[in-house]
C-alpha cells in the first residue's frame, strides 16, 4: 500500500513539475516584464558612445563637437533669450497644425468609415493626398495663402492628419461585423452604437496614427522654419548653417529630438490608460 502511495505521490510530482516545466517554457515567448525607463537607455547609450569618442579624439569637432561643448552653447542661447524665443515659436507652429490636422483626420475617418457615401467621397482624395510629397506643395500653399505664418501650419496640418485619417479609418474598417449585428439585434440607437462599438474598436489605430501624427509635426516644421522664417529652431539652424556653427545645428536637432520623445511618451501614457481593458504584449 505504502508502495503504491509512494509511486502515485510521485507520479504527482512529476506530473506538477512537468506541468510548471511547460508553464516556464511558455512564459519565455513573451517579451517579459518592462524595463524602468527602457526607451531612454538607447539614447543614454548614443550619447555615451558620442562621448567617449570625442574625448578619444576620434571624432571632428568642427563636424561633430562634443556633448558638453553642445550643452555649453545651450546655456549661453538660453542666457542671451535666444532659444526661449525660437522653442516658443516652433511649439506654438507645431501646436496650431497638429490641432488642426488631428481634428480633421478624425472627423474625416469618421464620416469614411462609417458611410459608404463618405467613402466614396473621401477615402480615394485621401490616398491620392498621401501619394503627393506634401514638402512638394510647399510652392503651391506660398501662392495661395503667402509666405507668412498660414502656409506653416497647413503645411503641418496635411503631415498630422493623413497618418490619424488612415490608421483610424483602418481600425474602423477592422472591426468585427458580429459586433455591428450584436448591436443591431439589441437595438442600439445610432449614438449609443458609436460609443459601446465605434470607439473602442478605432482607439487602438488612432493612437497609432496620434503617435506618427505627433512626430510628423516636427519632421514638417523642421523644414517649413526654413522659409521665410525670422524666429524658430528651424530658423536658428538655418542661420547657423551660414556660419558654420555646428554646435548650433546640434542644438536644434536635439531640441526637436526630445520635443519628439517627449510628446510620443506622453501619447503612450494616454494610450496605456484609455486602453487599459487590453491584454496585449507591451502590458
Amino acid at each position: 500500500m505504502s508502495a503504491v502511495t509512494t509511486t502515485v505521490s510521485a507520479t504527482a510530482v512529476a506530473d506538477t513539475e512537468g506541468e510548471t516545466h511547460r508553464v516556464r517554457r511558455r512564459r519565455r515567448l513573451a517579451p517579459g516584464r518592462q524595463l524602468p525607463a527602457a526607451r531612454l537607455i538607447g539614447p543614454a547609450v548614443v550619447v555615451a558612445v558620442w562621448a567617449v569618442a570625442s574625448a578619444a579624439g576620434a571624432l571632428d569637432p568642427a563636424a561633430i563637437p562634443a556633448p558638453w561643448t553642445v550643452l555649453k552653447t545651450t546655456g549661453h542661447l538660453w542666457t542671451d533669450g535666444t532659444l526661449p524665443t525660437d522653442v516658443l515659436t516652433s511649439l506654438r507652429r507645431a501646436g496650431y497644425g497638429f490641432a488642426i490636422g488631428l481634428t480633421a483626420g478624425v472627423v474625416l475617418a469618421l464620416a469614411s468609415g462609417l458611410s459608404r457615401v463618405g467613402e466614396a467621397l473621401i477615402d480615394g482624395t485621401v490616398q491620392l493626398n498621401r501619394a503627393i510629397p506634401t514638402l512638394g506643395l510647399i510652392p503651391l500653399f506660398i501662392l495661395w495663402l503667402g509666405i507668412g505664418e498660414t502656409f506653416k501650419i497647413a503645411i503641418i496640418a496635411i503631415v498630422v492628419y493623413i497618418p490619424i485619417y488612415l490608421n483610424t479609418h483602418a481600425a474602423l474598417s477592422g472591426i468585427d461585423s458580429r459586433f455591428v449585428e450584436l448591436a443591431e439585434v439589441q437595438g442600439l440607437s445610432r449614438l449609443a452604437f458609436i460609443r459601446q462599438v465605434v470607439i473602442p474598436g478605432a482607439l487602438p489605430g488612432f493612437f497609432v496614427g496620434l503617435r506618427l501624427g505627433v512626430t510628423g509635426s516636427w519632421l514638417g516644421l523642421v523644414v517649413l522654419e526654413q522659409i521665410n522664417a525670422t524666429s524658430g529652431l528651424g530658423y536658428m539652424m538655418f542661420q547657423a548653417q551660414n556660419y558654420g556653427q555646428t554646435d548650433v545645428i546640434l542644438v536644434g536637432l536635439l531640441i526637436y529630438g526630445i520635443f519628439g520623445l517627449i510628446s510620443d511618451s506622453v501619447v503612450r501614457i494616454v494610450e496605456r490608460r484609455v486602453l487599459s481593458w487590453r491584454r496585449t504584449l507591451s502590458s
